[in-house]
């Protein structure tokens, strides 16, 4: 499975959180710890926004791994932001190209995810039935989750998201038309993961999700205005697939089948699924 980091908080050098700690996004490409497949070595991408210059995110990605590129080392200590997405990939629906790298963006959005949607051929048309032109048109790659984003996309016309509450009224109906479409056209043999990260850069919501309530979601940690080393402390939220530093008494786990709604003022509330 994929691996994948998001922050929001004061502005910081995005080397701080990709690249600097033990257990950094960058070392989890070559080597995770918390997942059945180690490597994630089919592209990486990185996107931040930068409100003084525009209120849609920045994007890098590349379909080299994350553990060999320059560019990214490069790029991430010169960067700083007060929302980034990162994330490494592991294949599993759509080729090794660029547009399947994520994040993806659309205007303000992100979205980034970790897992798979079973069977995922077999509802793709069905799903992209819903959308209109516009959002249709605006697809580029293969993956279930370009898919699952244009959906929420497709779900948020028209809709006020003054109240971070709403965005996550309309991911999850996002989430139960999936799994109606999942119900109708596949054989449900094995469940669908659903480890998603969607920002606007001023709100951030995540969620750690299987379909089958039995079987445990991939791993999804957050930290809470967490101090990373003895020169670095931050005023702000991470959420990781993995447990960046090897303080683990300071990382806490999201529940299984939740929802992490994280508000401009970095306040964080709970929502079960």
């Amino acid at each position: 499975m994929c691996r994948l980091v998001g922050y929001l908080g004061e502005p910081i050098l995005l080397e701080s959180i990709l690249v600097k700690p033990v257990n950094s996004l960058v070392m989890q490409s070559l080597h995770a710890r918390e997942s059945s497949v180690p490597t994630n070595g089919d592209g990486f991408g990185v996107g931040w926004y930068a409100p003084e210059l525009s209120p849609n995110p920045g994007l890098f990605v590349s379909i080299f791994p994350a553990w060999s590129d320059r560019n990214l080392i490069h790029l991430t200590a010169k960067i700083k932001s007060q929302c980034f997405f990162a994330h490494v990939r592991a294949a599993s629906v759509g080729g090794t190209n660029s547009y399947n790298c994520h994040p993806f963006s659309y205007d303000k959005w992100m979205l980034m995810h970790n897992g798979d949607i079973h069977q995922f051929s077999r509802i793709k048309r069905h799903l992209r039935h819903l959308l209109d032109d516009t959002i249709y048109n605006s697809i580029q790659g293969e993956t279930d989750s370009e898919h699952f984003f244009a959906l929420f996309l497709q779900l948020s016309q028209g809709q006020d998201f003054t109240n971070l509450t709403k965005i996550a009224d309309i991911f999850e109906q996002t989430l139960r038309t999936v799994e109606r479409l999942s119900q109708q056209y596949t054989d449900a043999t094995n469940p669908s993961y659903f480890n998603v990260c969607i920002t606007d850069g001023k709100r951030l919501l995540a969620s750690r999700y299987c379909s089958d309530k039995n079987t445990a979601p991939e791993s999804l940690h957050y930290l809470d205005n967490g101090n990373f080393n003895d020169s670095l402390n931050i005023k702000g939220v991470v959420i990781a697939s993995e447990e960046l530093t090897d303080v683990s008494n300071r990382w806490q786990t999201i529940p299984a089948n939740h929802l992490i709604l994280v508000d401009e003022d970095l306040s964080i509330t709970f929502r079960g699924l």
